[in-house]
């Protein structure tokens, strides 16, 4: 059946129809995420929600949404979903970073333009019938010095552009290195040097628990005397009343401010101020950016739903089309040897080891590890997945560690899982053969070869004479059909074990009977998703 995607809200018709050439069958009810009671009651029968800002998908809207794997925002923001709550359902959460990057950009410096030569006001009183020529006395922006905080996707254009002025530009993010820098043609400073320095300031970073309020008061005082200030960027980020006090006190300039703290902005400190340009979140409003980022969630959700493709996730590793085709028999390998573990391990997992060998170590780790988690968590938890399994490790405190080593031993590459329990470690091994089919080939140190399929047992024994049979005459005289039959000893009279891959599911009383036998010092039935 094809996966099945509601428009919740305003796409274009060139986007819903992406989904449809993919062969998705998509339902397009552009108003229907204003009213939440139609959608909860509709959102159930849905794999994917393409959405813009009008749709609110909360708690509540999540918890009908019983199929729903994928929510896409047309846009960058992403603060009407709630991410928490769709990470612990299990749902991707994608967003479309680059579409409207230009469109953003150039709105801060159109931002920047009008706040220096106050356009809005001069336009507004020439309207009036006024020619108040000398009362709109303006700053040029060359040789001015602009301070970019954050210097991102957007936040780079915004330098870039500025650089075209004339404008000495400083920049504030942590993440840019100084070879990044030196190449984007600006200085790499700390935030209150930019701040003492700059004669405007754009803000250009998500609103985080360490960038909310990052413009404080006190931050605002620091401010060069006549600055002026630019946000297109969140709102939020700035105090609002302390800079509607700094601009009535006559430290700061003006101010120009695209996003508020809240939104619909019907009354706010700044409005109605001398010299603050306001525009109502207009930064990603033009017609190429609105197409852009439409046309890009189209193609990520339909890539997801049709590939498996993870692209732009804000809540899981992303893994692009390519990427997908070759791991995508690693990442069903790491969601078995997880769930091996998983189902053997009955007391609490305080730490999960997980080493990468040969050819897979260069592959995408994070959602490795995000694949290996999830199969050992399905045993408390059958729904979870990739998305929610990481979040519920963390909130039962497990430490995740990896190791990524080059060639080792006979295989081109392999994953060696450990779980770390107050009792014990348990280890399990496996690889990928040329033939894409996933295989075991060690379990607690001891050298295996094993196809894995859905139905298994697994048992332990000492290395003596008869054990073969033993299995093999139980498996029998119930009706059990063994597809395949694998053991392996540590030396020998020591440890044995033995993975039968059988045709369904084994019953109770085989399991029964091959315990009383006491020859087994484990006997555990195994299932696996093979499909």
């Amino acid at each position: 059946m094809a996966p099945k995607v509601l428009v919740s809200d305003k796409l274009s018709e060139t986007a819903v129809q992406i989904f449809r050439d993919r062969g998705i069958d998509v339902d397009f009810m552009p108003d229907l995420g204003k009213d939440k009671e139609k959608l909860a009651g509709v959102i159930g029968e849905y794999d994917g929600l393409a959405i813009r800002s009008a749709t609110k998908v909360t708690p509540t809207i999540l918890k009908h949404a019983t199929k729903l794997k994928v929510i896409g925002r047309a846009g960058i923001g992403v603060d009407n979903v709630d991410r928490e709550a769709a990470s612990k359902q299990g749902v991707i959460v994608m967003n479309t970073p680059f579409g409207n990057m230009i469109t953003t950009a150039e709105h801060a410096i159109a931002m920047m333009f009008a706040v220096a030569r106050q356009i809005p006001e001069a336009s507004a009183s020439t309207h009036a019938g006024k020619w108040e020529k000398s009362r709109f006395m303006g700053v040029e922006l060359t040789g001015k010095i602009l301070g970019v905080v954050g210097a991102g996707n957007i936040g780079g254009i915004v330098c870039d552009r500025a650089r075209g002025l004339k404008m000495k530009v400083l920049a504030y993010d942590p993440f840019l290195s100084p070879e990044k820098a030196e190449k984007m043609g600006v200085e790499k400073v700390e935030l209150e040097d930019l701040l003492q320095r700059s004669d405007f300031v754009t803000l250009h970073v998500p609103k985080t628990d360490a960038t909310a309020g990052m413009l404080n008061a006190e931050a605002i005082a620091k401010m060069k005397k006549g600055a002026r200030l630019i946000n297109c960027a969140r709102g939020g980020l700035v105090d609002e009343a302390a800079l509607a006090e700094a601009l009535k006190s006559g430290h700061l300039a003006g101010a120009a401010f695209d996003v508020f703290s809240v939104e619909p902005a019907q009354d706010n400190p700044l409005f109605n101020l001398p010299n603050v340009v306001v525009t109502p979140h207009l930064g990603a409003a033009t017609t190429e950016a609105q197409e852009n980022v439409a046309l890009q969630v189209a193609e990520q959700m339909s890539n997801y739903l049709l590939t498996g493709a993870v692209e732009n996730a804000l809540n899981m590793p992303s893994v692009t089309a390519e990427e997908a085709k070759v791991m995508g028999p690693w990442i069903k390998l790491a969601d078995h040897l997880g769930s091996f573990v998983g189902q053997m391990t009955d007391e609490p997992i305080k730490a999960i080891n997980i080493l990468y060998d040969g050819s897979v170590a260069g592959m995408n780790l994070e959602a490795l590890n995000c694949s290996v988690i999830a199969g050992i968590m399905k045993r408390a938890n059958p729904d979870v997945n990739m998305v929610s399994a990481p979040l519920i490790a963390k909130e039962r405190g497990i430490q995740i560690s990896t190791t990524n080593q080059d060639k080792s031993g006979v295989f081109e590459g392999y994953i060696k899982v450990t779980v770390v329990t107050d009792k014990r470690e348990r280890s399990v091994a496996g690889t990928v053969f040329s033939d894409g089919k996933p295989r075991f080939i060690q379990i607690k140190g001891i050298n295996i070869d094993a196809e894995i399929g859905q139905h298994m047992l697994y048992t332990t024994n000492e290395d003596v004479p008869g054990i073969i049979g033993l299995l093999g005459n139980t498996m029998g005289r119930n009706g059990v059909n063994i597809a395949n039959f694998t053991l392996g000893r540590s030396e020998v009279g020591g440890e044995a074990i033995a993975l039968l891959y059988v045709d369904d599911s084994i019953p109770e009383e085989v399991l029964k009977a091959l315990d009383t036998t006491g020859q087994f010092t484990q006997v555990k039935p195994l299932e696996f998703d093979v499909a």
